[in-house]
């Protein structure tokens, strides 16, 4: 299965205008639901990477190596550092998961007997994975609403009708292009609440949106888009004086850095790695954040589903997948490894993982929109439009549309099945583009003994941008080849069957029932899939993936929209919500233990378990779905509507349900 050419892609987007991609979404006043996130204006940020780049700055540092030199591993497990980590963390979800479950109020079921009996032995304990989806800045605010819900620290989430603690309760928390945007700046910022986040603290400029980062922030020292956008360029200067290659990527991630980092000039030293130094991720008392990249091969412009996945994680980078099949710790990135080891005489670097790089990698989709773009903004220096447009100009040659891993951290590892062993650079590109919109790949790795992954999926597969299951169908494509390696996935329906069943307006669960797969020796079923699709509960999120700039009203909107989406409007979509979201909780540590399923999980199970029925019939028209919360007049069914085709929005539609955004 294989995308349409990358290429071709970019010059659609190259091509397609601002008042192409607004025409396609429809406009409407939704009646809201008055489940508002608190306006807490007394919290404070602080960091929790660090400004660690040794440097001082973005440019990577040629140091000592440590005594014991760094080397690649295979991937034939997770590291003995998330071992190790992962035995203090699954301590720490004892008592939020209580909490919690005592709070969903399962008639006939010991919550907190349960959850003490089998905490001992950690393999029974509940094993709790979020995957927030790509999708740019509409992926960051719905995933946000979510995370919101999820967090017990936001006010009003361990109400009636929330899921507050489901984040404390969490094991791993992964995302991708925008889901990664809001990984990143939840991480770099003191594992802040989304709370937080959103209401922010004068003189900074996270989470403003309204200035889009084509104009840069409205800040002390920087007063007008010339002087942001040469201090971007230094700052990528910097990196490139120190002897490593450079790309759009470098300049993208560099940008956001104001809006998703508290820090001064958007903190160009803070690193990935430097998360695993906070006392608080070392004390495991957060999850465990993973970003999502995918390889494109030597002289390839299409990026199939037999791409390799790569993730970021605190303590290292690489891939369980059998052509790279190798880990290389993500500190020394950049460092010259050759055939899995630095030479004896060979220096390690660091600084080469900067946060901004890493999540700029993951959404590097939108490096052709940055080059579209800058160039009719006013005040950005000439010789960095001189730069776009000569980019713009050889973008198809050198291939600096994706981000440049060089020295290639795999160079000369498993050469028998590394398609890029013998490449000096390691070239990754946006971790949507295989269509695995989700970054469910790393949380049903084996290893990771996942029972349960929120997916929440802001993905823009329809013409309206509203999700249709792509990303889904996608990881269950993949999983049939042997790429997969033997992971296995959840069974899927065609994307046709979403549509026409309401499944990608609503939530449902996915692989309920472990008798329906077939189980080698030594294998266990993948982890239950709960897929969250945006959805229109109180104000149209579907918001195009390249819209750069949100005012606050807006911004707000759509948070609360994932809100909802994520707590069923409180309730008041179906009032077993917080039950149901318990039993998928204990679904899998249930069928370990042989513990009966509780009545109300059965009913839950009836109600929102996928159950294999088939639509493929094709959908005719144009997908839009009404409004879930609000009176009478509304709410929708549940299934949404499919309206006649206009034709307005076809470009973006195509480009949409190409790229997976």
């Amino acid at each position: 299965m294989h995308l349409l050419d990358y290429s071709t892609t970019l010059a659609l987007l190259l091509t397609t205008t601002t008042a192409h991609l607004a025409s396609a979404e429809p406009i409407s006043a939704p009646v809201p639901v008055p489940v508002p996130i608190s306006q807490n204006h007394d919290l404070i940020l602080s960091p929790r990477a660090r400004p660690n780049a040794p440097s001082g700055g973005y440019a990577p540092q040629a140091v000592n190596c440590p005594s014991t030199k760094p080397t690649v591993r295979l991937a034939d497990g997770i590291s003995k550092r998330e071992e190790d980590w992962l035995e203090k963390r699954r301590k720490e979800t004892v008592n939020p998961m209580i909490d919690f479950l005592k709070r969903a109020n399962i008639e006939g079921f010991d919550a907190e007997g349960y959850i003490k009996r089998v905490a001992p032995d950690v393999k029974d304990l509940p094993n709790v994975g979020i995957a927030v989806s790509g999708g740019g800045y509409r992926a960051l605010m719905n995933g946000a609403g979510f995370v919101a819900a999820a967090d017990s620290r936001t006010t009003g989430a361990t109400g009636e009708g929330g899921i507050g603690g489901l984040l404390q309760s969490s094991t791993y928390l992964a995302g991708l292009s925008g889901g990664g945007w809001l990984v990143s700046s939840i991480y770099t910022n003191n594992f802040s609440s989304v709370e937080t986040l959103r209401n922010g603290r004068e003189g900074s400029s996270i989470w403003k949106f309204d200035r889009s980062i084509f104009l840069g922030p409205n800040l002390s020292g920087i007063f007008d888009t010339t002087r942001y956008w040469t201090r971007v360029a230094n700052q990528v200067a910097d990196k490139a004086d120190a002897g490593f290659e450079t790309s759009i990527t470098d300049y993208w991630g560099r940008a956001l850095g104001y809006q998703l980092i508290d820090a001064e000039d958007g903190g160009p030293a803070y690193t990935f790695s430097s998360i695993a130094l906070d006392d608080e991720f070392s004390a495991a008392r957060t999850p465990f954040p993973i970003l999502v990249a995918d390889g494109r091969y030597p002289g390839e412009r299409i990026i199939s589903l037999n791409a390799t996945v790569y993730e970021f994680n605190p303590f290292e980078m690489g891939s369980f997948d059998p052509t790279t099949y190798g880990f290389v710790p993500i500190e020394y990135l950049g460092s010259n490894f050759s055939g899995g080891v630095i030479p004896s005489n060979g220096k390690c670097v660091r600084g080469f993982d900067s946060v901004s790089y890493i999540y700029g990698t993951s959404s590097s989709l939108f490096n052709a929109f940055m080059l579209q773009n800058i160039s009719s903004v006013e005040g950005v220096p000439q010789f960095l439009l001189n730069a776009a447009n000569a980019t713009l100009d050889i973008l198809d040659s050198n291939e600096n549309d994706i981000a440049q891993y060089e020295p290639n951290p795999f160079l000369g590892w498993n050469n028998a099945t590394n398609p890029s062993a013998q490449k000096a650079e390691l070239d990754l590109v946006d971790g949507g583009l295989d269509l695995q919109n989700i970054p469910l790949h790393p949380l049903i790795q084996p290893f990771r003994h996942v029972d349960v992954i929120f997916a929440v999926d802001s993905s823009a597969d329809t013409i309206y941008n509203w999700p249709n299951g792509t990303a889904l169908r996608a990881s269950w494509d993949r999983s049939q080849g042997e790429i997969a390696n033997g992971t296995l996935f959840p069974p899927v329906p065609d994307q046709n069957t979403f549509i026409n069943l309401g499944l990608n307006n609503r939530p449902t669960f996915f692989g309920c029932d472990v008798n329906n797969f077939t189980l080698s020796a030594g294998q266990s079923a993948p982890p239950l899939l709960v897929y969250i699709p945006n959805a229109p509960y109180s104000v149209n999120s579907n918001v195009s993936t390249f819209q750069s700039s949100y005012e606050e009203k807006q911004r707000n909107e759509i948070i609360q929209n994932g809100y909802n989406a994520a707590t069923q409007g409180n309730g008041t979509v179906d009032g077993e919500w917080t039950k149901c979201v318990a039993c998928a909780v204990l679904s899998r540590s249930l069928g370990r233990t042989g513990t009966a399923v509780p009545g109300d999980c059965g009913r839950c199970f009836e109600r929102y378990c996928w159950n294999g029925t088939l639509a493929g019939e094709a959908v005719r028209g144009e997908y839009e779905p009404g409004f879930r919360v609000g009176d009478a007049s509304t709410k929708d069914n549940g299934v949404g509507r499919v309206v006649g085709g206009s034709g307005l929005g076809l470009v973006v539609g195509l480009v949409g349900m190409v790229m997976m955004l």
